[in-house]
């Protein structure tokens, strides 16, 4: 009984900023569950490494490029993994950026493309994803926030905001959607080792330290960390699941 709760034979995914990363993280578990996956970016040349990876694990898979940030963008999306794997059945809502300023010194352009990049994205995607996953019978949203859907930092004001966002967003479209079996879930990654935190290491001085000892498994997530919770919000296992926003982050939200 257990296999089945987490079978995603047949089932199709499409991640948005599913290059690397956390949402690569996630297309694997996934994949490794049974899923066919479409993995949405603007980077071309960062897909075939994560298409390799997803091969390994015996996944059908493709990559499709794309603005997340126009509408027109994502309604191609989700009619291209229509067209290629016949249905759509999970949309994991990754695609993401950061600009690193104290909040006196963002220009209104940076604050529209962090905003667009993150919420409006996910908006847009779940819009276009909604009448072919209704007309399937059902299916399941998983959208990434963030440590700072909870917490405030001073050098993130657009992440942030986009970030909480993500979680009301997230517990909306659950009440609108409950009715059509789509279960729309947000998962808030704690500190992950990617692309973006490492920059972040960069750019803030201490934080590997402060969040190494503030984190009560005392180390930084990988990407892997981020692929269990994916395989369970995207199973049957995860049914009677919606409007949740999940910490994993190795009890980061609950350490002193």
């Amino acid at each position: 009984m257990a296999a089945k709760l987490f079978d995603l034979t047949g089932k199709v995914a499409l991640v948005t900023g599913g290059n690397g990363g956390i949402g690569l993280g996630m297309a694997q578990g996934m994949a490794s569950c049974g899923a066919w996956i479409a993995i949405a970016g603007r980077n071309a040349d960062k897909a075939g490494p994560a298409l390799a990876s997803l091969r390994e694990l015996g996944a059908r898979c493709t990559f499709l490029e794309g603005d997340v940030t126009k509408k027109a963008a994502c309604v191609k999306l989700v009619a291209d993994t229509v067209e290629q794997f016949g249905r759509i059945d999970i949309l994991v809502n990754n695609a993401g950026t950061a600009i690193r300023k104290m909040p006196q010194e963002y220009t209104e352009d940076e604050w529209h493309e962090v905003l667009d990049t993150n919420l409006t994205s996910a908006f847009l995607c779940s819009q276009a994803a909604y009448a072919p996953m209704k007309a399937a019978g059902g299916g399941k949203m998983i959208n990434i926030g963030s440590m700072m859907s909870l917490f405030g930092v001073p050098y993130a004001t657009p992440y942030a905001s986009s970030k909480g966002g993500i979680v009301q967003m997230t517990r909306a479209m659950a009440t609108a959607w409950a009715k059509d079996n789509i279960q729309v879930n947000a998962v808030l990654p704690g500190w992950i080792d990617t692309d973006l935190t490492r920059r972040a290491r960069r750019e803030v001085p201490g934080l590997q330290e402060r969040v190494q000892d503030r984190t009560p498994a005392g180390r930084w997530g990988v990407p892997n960390d981020m692929a269990g919770i994916a395989a369970f919000l995207a199973s049957p296992a995860s049914d009677f699941v919606t409007g949740t926003a999940i910490p994993v982050d190795g009890g980061y939200s609950i350490g002193m």
